[in-house]
Formats: C-alpha cells, structure tokens, sequence
C-alpha cells in the first residue's frame, strides 16, 4: 500500500513538472479548470440548495466558475437559493480562486513534491511580479497568509454591524465572513436574500466592503511592498507607484462621473439625501474595478453610465490581484506610451524610471486578446438572446473583466448564452494573465536581424 501511494506521488511529481517545462500556462489553466470541476460537482449534489434537489448542471457550473473566478455573477440568488453546504462550498471557492492560477498551482506542486521546482517559481514569479526566485516559496505562504487576514479584519468589522441587523450571532459572524472573503477578493457574491439595496446609507456596513474591495484589487505585489515599506526596508516600486496613481485616479473619475450621470435619476440617486449620494456615488466608483457589489439598482442606471461602468470594467484592477480584467497598470503603461509620442521623447519614463519596450508591446497584446474576447462573445451573446447591444456589452464585460455587475438579466440568459459567460469568466480570470506569463518567460535572441523600415501609421 505504502508502495503504490509513494508510486502515485512520484508519478504526479513528474507529470507537473513535465508540464511545468514544456507548457506552463496549460498547467495553470489545467489546475484551474479541475478546481471549477470539483467545485461544480459539489455544487450538482442535492444537499448544496435549499430545495434539497439537484441544481441543474449549468446554474451549478455557471455558479462553480463565477466562484472560482471571483466574478459574482450568478443565474440564482446565492442567498436563497444555495443552502448553507452550497453557501460553504461558494465561499471556499471564492477563497482558493482569490489566490490566483500560478499560485494555486505552485500550491499543488508544493503538496505533491514537497518543493518548489524552479520553473514552477518562475511561473509563480511571473504573477506575483517577484523577481528573487528564492522568496517564492515563502511569498507563497505570505499570500496566504496575508490574504487570510485581511479578509478576517473586514469581518470583523463587519460583525458588529451584522449583530444589529441578524437574528442571531451566529447568522452576524457567517455574513460577516461571507462579506469579508467576497469583498478582499472582488467576488461580488451576497449571501443574504435582500443584498445591500436596504443599506444604501449604512456607512458602517458599506465602507469596510468598498475598502476591502479596493485593497484586494491592488494584488499581492503592491500589498506587501507597501507592507516591507513602512517597516523601512523596501521603497515603493514602479509598479506599486503606478497601481495605486492609477487606481486612485481611476476611483476618483468614476465616483465625480456617476455621481454627475446620475444625481438626479429617480431609479438610483434622485430619492437619496446628498450624504448617501456621496456614499452610493464611491461605492459605485469602487465596484467595477471588480467589485461588483451594488447599492442601486444597476438596470435603472443611465446609458452613460452604462459605458462609463464598461470602460472601468474592462480596465479592472491591479497585476496579480483578485481583481480581472486588462489591469491599470496595463492602462497606465499605453497612456505614459501616447504622453512620450506626443512629446517626441524616445523612452518612456515615469517616476524617474524608463519602462522597457517590450513592457508596451505586452500591454498592447493583452488589450488587444481582451477586446477580442468581448467582440466575440458579444457577437455570440447579440445572436443567442436577440438583446440590445448595450445590455449585451455590460454583461460581457462584466464577465472577462470578473466583476459581477449586472442589468439583471443574468438569471434569464438561455442555456447557450451561460455557456458562453461561463467560458469567458474563465478566460477572463485565466486567459490574458497566463498570456502574459507565457509571454514574459519567453525571449527570444535573434542573430539575424531584418532591416528596419516604417510604415505609414494614422
């Protein structure tokens, strides 16, 4: 017995590091991919809903990937109709999806071997943005760590606040981790029937969940720069610099942005006193960097508003954070790009460090696989359901981007159209951050080099 155990361990072994060498982003996606197949299963069993009957395959696949993706889209109320097992098993798929594909799949070398080879701490390098291969193994317990206790500081500051509103202590400190969990990792599911409509104006409730969302959609790299930094041994990086500069600017012209779009609409601000449309206005600045946790009615927001949340959307949050879509610093890279042509300097530079070419051109791949997942899922999306092509677009860039936000007619989409929203949250969360790994751990030295010449650009 000892001996076939000991067997299959070897056998594992080798097959992770066989892939690890030759297809390292098929391993993650891989990894990936059988998470969501397990948590799916869990999910298809009769005691995870509350009727006590099978869910059907799609809503339980639909739901398994929204959780493992940290989108939060779902095609049944997660509060209502998922029982406490299925409530459990969204939470712990929220909390293992929150740490990203190449740590996850670091995580499971770790548990096969025992160790971490090298190409696996290139791989987990390549999405924590860490250079020192030695610091892996152990960056990969401080994510673990560090994420653990930041979702348990916002439950419990969430929990005094649920004691006032639940029945009971124990339903106040599930909800409170419930929120806390979905909250650091941009997942945008509520567990409780009503979600946050009724507490439009409880600051005490929605600050610590829009905070929650705006750290977790930093990433781990930023985090604990800034961590290492106010003990004095590390300064802020590049990229911490430009995460947080563009993140910042990014909250600051959404919340200035809706609040102008929507001060007076009676379907969302109009009814409210100026202090909760102040708050409902940053609440709804933060959300599409992945939040996608909502006050107000998202169907009942202007068109403007609509795009304005698109934009944001598809930009989502920092590098290897919980947070989808393209990443600020992704927007930060093009914008500093456009700034240096149109000044004719030839570097492009930015708090006193020059950003390498080979920067831009993976920032202009990734855009570009991105808006190219849209385009195709919205053509697939516009013929399936027959819907216009704004609420189409939101609900697409909703799912690449991992934001949850939605017009509300997620739960009416076909059985086709779920199948496509369920394989573009998994290209979302997965598709352009192991493109950009590949990418990144590709560099190819040409000896011959063809002659240079300009074609004619604008």
């Amino acid at each position: 017995m000892a001996h076939s155990v000991t067997t299959r361990v070897f056998a594992g072994r080798e097959l992770i590091d066989r892939l690890a060498r030759q297809a390292p982003a098929r391993l993650a996606v891989t990894v990936f991919a059988g998470v969501i197949v397990v948590f799916t299963l869990l999910l298809a069993t009769p005691w995870a809903t509350a009727s006590g009957r099978h869910a059907p395959f799609v809503d339980a696949l639909f739901t398994a990937t929204s959780a493992v993706c940290v989108t939060g889209l779902v095609t049944v109320p997660t509060g209502t109709y998922w029982s406490e097992f299925g409530q459990v098993v969204i939470l712990l798929g929220i909390k293992i999806g929150g740490l990203g594909v190449m740590t996850l799949a670091s995580i499971l070398g770790m548990a096969v071997s025992r160790r971490i080879g090298l190409t696996q701490r290139l791989l987990t390098a390549a999405e924590t943005k860490t250079t020192r291969l030695g610091e892996v193994g152990s960056l990969v317990r401080v994510v673990i760590v560090t994420s653990t206790a930041l979702e348990l500081s916002i439950a419990v500051l969430l929990f005094p606040r649920f004691l006032v509103l639940e029945d009971s202590p124990g339903r106040a400190a599930w909800h409170a981790l419930f929120y806390g969990v979905s909250a650091f990792n941009n997942a945008g599911f509520i567990p409780t029937a009503e979600g946050l409509a009724p507490h439009t104006s409880d600051w005490l409730l929605l600050v610590p969940i829009l905070v929650g969302v705006f750290i977790g959609s930093l990433g781990f790299p930023v985090i604990l720069n800034v961590l290492r930094s106010r003990r004095g041994r590390h300064r802020w990086s590049l990229h911490t610099r430009l995460t947080l500069t563009t993140s910042a600017a990014l909250v600051v012209v959404a919340t200035v942005l809706f609040a102008a779009f929507e001060w007076t609409n009676p379907g969302t601000l109009g009814p409210l006193d100026w202090p909760t449309k102040l708050l409902t206005s940053l609440f709804a600045g933060v959300m599409p960097r992945s939040g996608g946790f909502s006050t107000v009615d998202v169907g009942n927001m202007n068109e403007s508003s609509w795009l304005i949340t698109d934009a944001l959307m598809f930009v989502g949050g920092g590098s290897a954070s919980t947070a989808g879509g393209i990443k600020v610093t992704t927007l930060a890279v093009m914008l500093i790009a456009i700034v240096a042509e149109a000044r004719g300097d030839r570097d492009m530079d930015a708090f006193g460090r020059r950003i390498p070419r080979d920067t831009l051109r993976l920032a202009i791949a990734v855009t570009f696989i991105g808006a190219s997942a849209v385009l195709i899922a919205s053509i697939l999306l516009l013929e399936i359901t027959g819907w216009t092509l704004d609420v189409v677009l939101f609900e697409v860039i909703s799912a690449f981007g991992t934001v949850g936000l939605s017009t509300g007619v997620t739960g009416t989409l076909p059985i086709a159209g779920k199948y496509v929203l369920v394989a573009l949250m998994f290209v979302g969360r997965t598709g352009t951050m192991t493109f950009a790994a590949a990418l990144a751990l590709r560099d190819r030295r040409r000896i011959v080099r063809m002659p240079e010449e300009r074609p004619i650009i604008g």
